[in-house]
This record gives structure tokens, C-alpha cells and sequence, in this order.
């Protein structure tokens, strides 16, 4: 029989990963208490949690959402950082924490749309740029092409709006239409 405390946690974890656009799993053995506080802090700021739960826990949790790609994943102490908003940021703060802090961490897997990434995919996800950033490159690109198109629609007509003027000032430099027929 499952303890309160284990069904609360099963719980919690469940919602997490329902919520989370990414879920980074991370092998914490010989990481100080110290390092994880420093982890969880840059996290929450890069708007992610990160908890440390029993592998069987994450397990039945895992089972329940319809992730159990990521059990495979679960060998070790595991700590899982969810992202709840950009997956990039996310993983940015985790690669450069893990680099920077040189704490004997390791990135094991992430779970991403229910896509289960190993270590060196999350750290290509670090690498990329904010969404926002992304969204203005497809946009800026869907841009282009018509702002070229317009372009030369306008020089079409620029070009015959010169050609007529030219043509009014060569009948008006003359003889007037009207003197002539006066």
C-alpha cells in the first residue's frame, strides 16, 4: 500500500510533466546541496523547476501522462529539471550551469512533445536561439519576398508615370494643343 507522502509525490510529478514543454533528466550523484540550490535558483529564473524524486515515482508518473519513453532513462540518482515555459532557456541554464560550476553532474536524456532527446540533443537545444527570436527569422523571411515584389510592382509603375510625364512636357513645350487650333 502507497504511502500518502509517495501519492502526493506520484501527484505532483504527474503534474509536472503534463505541464512542461521540456523535462531534463540529469544524473546528480556528487552534487553538493549547495549546487543544486544554485541550479534551482538560475532555473526558476529561466522560468523551470527542478526536483529531485525516487526513479520508481517518476516511473508510475512517467506511465500515467503516457511518457513512459523516458523510463528507459531513469538508472541512477535523477534529478528533472521541467520547463515550463521556453525549452531553450531552460537548457541553456542547465549546459552553462553544468559547464560553468563544473559540478560532476551529468545531462542523462530530455523528454521533449513526448520525444524522448539524449544528452547531446539538449545541449543543441541550448544552443538555439529564444523563440521570439526564431519567430522574427520566419517572419522576416515570409517578409522579404514581398517586400520585393512590391518593389518592382512600383518601379513598373514609377517608370510609367515618368514616361507620361516626359510626354506631357514634350505636347507642352511646343505649340499648345489649344493655340494651334486657334
Amino acid at each position: 500500500m502507497p504511502t500518502a507522502k509517495k501519492v502526493e509525490t506520484i501527484a505532483e510529478l504527474t503534474d509536472l510533466l503534463r505541464r512542461s514543454q521540456l523535462a531534463i533528466l540529469a544524473e546528480y550523484r556528487g552534487t553538493s546541496v549547495a549546487q543544486l540550490s544554485d541550479l534551482r535558483k538560475k532555473l526558476r529564473e529561466a522560468g523551470a523547476e527542478l526536483h529531485v524524486a525516487k526513479n520508481t515515482l517518476t516511473r508510475i508518473a512517467a506511465q500515467q501522462v503516457g511518457k513512459g519513453n523516458m523510463v528507459p532513462a531513469l538508472e541512477g540518482p535523477m534529478a528533472i529539471a521541467f520547463a515550463m515555459g521556453d525549452p531553450a532557456a531552460a537548457a541553456k541554464v542547465m549546459t552553462e550551469h553544468l559547464r560553468i560550476s563544473r559540478t560532476p553532474m551529468k545531462i542523462k536524456a530530455g523528454l521533449i512533445e513526448n520525444r524522448l532527446l539524449g544528452a547531446a540533443e539538449v545541449e543543441a537545444l541550448a544552443t538555439l536561439p529564444p523563440r521570439e527570436v526564431l519567430l522574427a527569422r520566419v517572419l522576416g523571411g515570409m517578409q522579404a519576398p514581398m517586400a520585393g515584389l512590391v518593389t518592382v510592382l512600383n518601379a513598373n509603375l514609377r517608370g510609367l508615370m515618368v514616361v507620361l510625364q516626359q510626354r506631357a512636357e514634350q505636347l507642352g513645350g511646343g505649340e499648345s494643343p489649344a493655340g494651334a487650333v486657334a
